[in-house]
């Protein structure tokens, strides 16, 4: 069992999984912090950002592949765990020689295909005069500033996909529902479980007959609005590879959402913009909900919510329909009926509208101060661009992340100097290690496999031990383009038997409640199912013709001796021996049993423990003798 690290982001994975002659690959990140090292795509050209002097490289469009470590045509399956980490899958399905099948959930697939399908207006719809590659050269790259010139494997780093391409990718998806039991070629059987942190996030179980191996990435405890996570069904798991933790161990989620509320209320009242970078799906649900709850309490029912995203329409209205994957408090509702999200009375009163951006309508609508929902977290492009530049020169206004996926300071840096207030309260519901730790010891896994990041504290808080997964045994750690031995062998492999072979076994006990049969059969494989069938038939003889010998007719059918079983015990042997005419007997201690010397015949025996030697010169009567005397202390079957 072997696993390739290809991404050396933790909560972005990809992992190929090599197990009993198949090849999984576990998820398919897109880490797209490299975008910060460019420009941000303003909507309306923008004097300011075109002469900045240290970002003078604005090809905006180029985000980091991954390091082939493997063969990506060799990959039998993708499992998707979360919108989030299927971002690079037309990467993978249209541009290596990857011919299987992905696997993910229905709100998995239709979210995701939103998440994409924004990625590439934002970029699209930017148009480049020209593009530069030849920066990418080594001797070149060295000679720019930073952070460019320290960046990482820039040969790799790829243009944004089109839509083309996404359509295409999706179409090899296949939907699968949780607890479904997926066979794969007939060697193992993978199965989504709820992992709670998502709209259809999902864990996966990996196993055969005789192992199992648990994949937990992205998953949450918190009471949001997904199917909360099933834990039960990650016990007895041979190994479990655990990766997509918390961004932020030392935030708390509720906590974060209650600053969000306040510092929002605060600039409002205060006459200010409050501008929200963020993804069209996830946290947006959850801000939005608390936001209905407080708005009315804080007197802010007057203040508008503007949602701006080409996907923003399609990301409210699946929210809304996907009732079997929510948590069961929202799943009531829509039997009442009654929406599950309360962002729909939003809408209905007019407090929340949403736009597919900046032109058009929302033009006519924009009243201030008002509160506006827009992407991307990375400020790089999107909407967010256009209200960053806006609003950025007045202290009123301010811009708050929730979203923990990229450094708010790097994000920050091509619009200083800024006069508007920034917050930072990320939200992120994913496991801390504290939870991590809890979970392990109930779930007990024999190992715990988990990227290198978790197994020491971070950098800055070196001294904070309890920011680290702590196990027994200790976790096994991975890096990127590593790759790891995983720490079991498989010993068993299930066969079936034909019940008409089966009916003629006769089995005889060798010890109290251990039966033995031997067995002459035909070992059939085929799909990775293994069956024992009955040996071919010998060919009947002809009609008229001398009748042949069973081992003429089939050579390879040889007549099996018996097995032998059990132990002699050497004084009692000696004594049989001497009751048979045999004298001047020697017996001497070996280091793997005892040596019995008959001095007058110069014969010896050697008794081990898993055989016995019977060693005499040209008397084959004395070697049958003495054979016969040593098989009444066996057992034979």
């Amino acid at each position: 069992l072997k696993m390739y690290c290809l991404s050396g982001h933790p909560t972005l994975p990809c992992n190929v999984l090599k197990f009993k002659s198949t090849t999984i690959m576990l998820d398919c990140g897109l880490d797209m912090t490299s975008t910060l090292n460019f420009l941000p795509l303003p909507l309306v050209q923008s004097p300011r950002l075109s002469s900045l002097p240290g970002w003078s490289l604005k090809d905006g469009n180029a985000f980091l592949d991954k390091t082939e470590l493997i063969d990506l045509s060799t990959v039998d399956v993708i499992l998707i765990s979360n919108y989030h980490c299927m971002m690079a899958l037309p990467y993978i399905t249209e541009h290596t020689g990857f011919t299987g099948t992905v696997y993910a959930t229905e709100p998995t697939v239709q979210i995701g295909r939103l998440l994409m399908e924004e990625l590439v207006n934002f970029i699209e719809r930017v148009p480049k005069a020209q593009s530069a590659s030849l920066w990418k050269n080594k001797d070149i790259q060295r000679l720019l500033p930073s952070p460019l010139k320290d960046a990482v494997e820039v040969s790799t780093w790829r243009r944004c996909y089109t839509m083309q391409e996404v359509n295409s990718a999706l179409s090899k998806i296949q939907l699968v529902g949780y607890s479904q039991k997926i066979e794969l070629f007939g060697a193992v059987q993978v199965t989504p479980l709820s992992s709670g942190y998502a709209l259809g996030s999902s864990n996966w179980i990996i196993q055969s007959h005789y192992e199992k191996v648990s994949y937990v990435s992205g998953s949450s405890l918190l009471t949001t609005h997904p199917q909360p996570m099933d834990q039960a069904s990650l016990k007895n798991s041979d190994v479990l590879v655990l990766t997509g933790l918390t961004q932020i161990p030392t935030a708390n989620p509720d906590g974060m959402v209650g600053e969000f509320c306040s510092n929002l209320a605060l600039t409002v009242r205060n006459g200010g913009n409050v501008l929200v970078p963020c993804y069209p799906s996830g946290v947006i649900y959850d801000l939005l909900e608390c936001l209905y709850q407080y708005i009315d309490s804080a007197g802010l029912s007057s203040v508008p919510l503007y949602f701006i995203s080409p996907v923003a329409n399609s990301s409210l209205e699946f929210s809304q329909i996907f009732a079997e994957w929510l948590c069961h408090n929202k799943q009531s509702k829509v039997y009442l009926p009654e929406p599950p999200f309360p962002h729909a009375e939003l809408i209905q009163t007019n407090k929340l509208k949403h736009y597919p951006s900046i032109h058009g309508d929302f033009s006519n609508d924009f009243r201030q101060p008002c509160v506006v929902f827009t992407g991307h977290p990375s400020l790089r492009f999107g909407d967010v661009v256009h209200f960053m530049e806006l609003w950025g020169k007045s202290s009123l206004n301010t811009v708050i992340f929730t979203e923990p996926d990229f450094s708010y300071l790097e994000a920050l840096a091509p619009y200083q100097p800024l006069a508007m207030k920034c917050i930072y309260c990320p939200i992120d519901t994913r496991l801390n290690f504290i939870q991590v730790s809890k979970l392990l010891k109930e779930v007990q896994p024999l190992h715990v496999v988990c990227p290198e990041q978790y197994t020491q504290p971070p950098p800055a808080q070196s001294h904070r031990m309890d920011l680290m997964i702590d196990c027994q045994p200790p976790a096994m750690s991975y890096r990127r383009a590593e790759v790891l031995a995983l720490p079991f062998k498989r010993r068993y492999e299930k066969i079936e038997i034909m019940p008409e072979l089966a009916d003629s076994l006769v089995p005889m006990e060798i010890k109290p409640g251990i039966s033995l049969a031997t067995v002459s059969a035909v070992l059939h494989t085929k799909d990775n199912k293994h069956l024992l069938q009955p040996p071919p038939r010998p060919a009947q003889p002809t009609s008229g013709k001398k009748r042949k010998r069973v081992s003429d007719d089939v050579p390879d059918c040889k007549v099996l001796k018996p097995l032998l079983s059990g132990s002699i015990p050497v004084e009692q042997f000696v004594q049989t021996l001497e009751k048979h005419g045999f004298s001047d007997i020697k017996v001497e201690d070996t280091a793997k049993g005892h040596i019995v010397l008959l001095q007058e015949a110069e014969t010896l025996i050697q008794i081990e423990e898993d055989s016995t030697h019977i060693i005499c010169d040209n008397d084959e009567m004395l070697r049958v003798r003495l054979r016969d005397l040593v098989l009444k202390f066996l057992q034979k079957f």
